[in-house]
C-alpha cells in the first residue's frame, strides 16, 4: 500500500517480518510508515533527537491564543434584559 504522496506503507504483519529491513530503510533512505488505520513512523534516533531539541515548548495559553481561529464572524447575544431561568433549582427553595 502506498500514502497519497507514494510513499510505501507496511502492515503491521509485513513490519513484524521485516522489522530490520524496516530499521534499515529508515536509517538509509527515508522514515518507514507502518500501519493504515493507527499509523507509526520508524526514525533515526538521531533525528528524532534533532527534532526534540529544535521542537519549540510553548505554554498552553500561548498555544491556545497563536491557534485560536481567526475571522470568524460569531453573533455573541446581548446580556440586556431578563435573566434566564437557572435549571435544576427548586424554585421552592428560593
Amino acid at each position: 500500500m502506498r500514502t497519497a504522496s507514494g510513499k510505501p506503507v507496511w502492515t503491521v504483519a509485513e513490519a513484524k517480518a521485516r522489522l530490520s529491513e524496516i530499521m534499515r530503510l529508515a536509517v538509509e533512505v527515508e522514515p518507514q510508515i507502518i500501519g493504515t488505520r493507527k499509523s507509526c513512523v520508524v526514525i533515526p534516533i538521531d533525528v528524532w533527537e534533532r527534532e526534540l531539541k529544535n521542537a519549540r515548548r510553548v505554554h498552553l495559553g500561548r498555544w491556545l491564543l497563536e491557534n485560536a481561529p481567526r475571522g470568524t464572524n460569531l453573533d455573541v447575544p446581548t446580556r440586556s434584559g431578563a435573566l434566564r431561568p437557572i435549571p435544576f433549582i427548586d424554585d421552592e427553595k428560593q
